[in-house]
């Protein structure tokens, strides 16, 4: 019975562990600049353009913000900048090896170049990081398979 006891206490602390880590989305979890809140609702209208020269505003002023270079890769590969996305994904994730939103975006530009291998490395570094499943995973694995199933 204690064993029982034991095992469902250290459930439910890990449960509320990966709760509380899934609730910041992986993007850091620290208060974001009003110019990096901005940014990343022009990213969601799809303003890409717009959004680039706040984000450069906030990495000028917080040089390691994986949050900020990771939504600096995205807008810059939603535009067609596979080199200067690539910079910032590879930035993010210096800083951050397990930032979610880096290593699943990372994956897909690296699918957009016809790296498969590279987008499954990623693939396999989110299952190492997301415990319980995440977004981020369930989403470079279904760009994985339609990649695969277009070829």
């Amino acid at each position: 019975m204690k064993k029982l006891m034991g095992f469902l206490l250290i459930s439910v602390i890990s449960i509320t562990l990966g709760v509380s880590v899934m609730a910041d989305g992986g993007y850091g979890g620290k208060e974001e600049s009003p110019e990096l809140m901005q940014a990343g609702k022009l990213i969601k209208a799809e303003d890409f353009e717009a959004a680039i020269p706040l984000l450069a505003d906030v990495l000028k002023a917080e040089p390691k913000n994986a949050d900020a270079h990771n939504w600096m890769g995205y807008a810059q590969r939603k535009l067609g900048n596979y080199e200067s996305a690539k910079i910032h994904y590879e930035s993010a994730l210096k800083i951050d090896s397990k930032h979610r939103g880096a290593l699943e975006y990372y994956g897909e530009l690296h699918l957009l170049m016809n790296n498969l291998a590279a987008a499954e490395e990623l693939l396999a570094r989110l299952d190492k990081t997301c415990w319980f499943g995440c977004g981020e995973f369930d989403d470079l694995e279904e760009a994985i398979e339609a990649y695969k199933a277009g070829q």
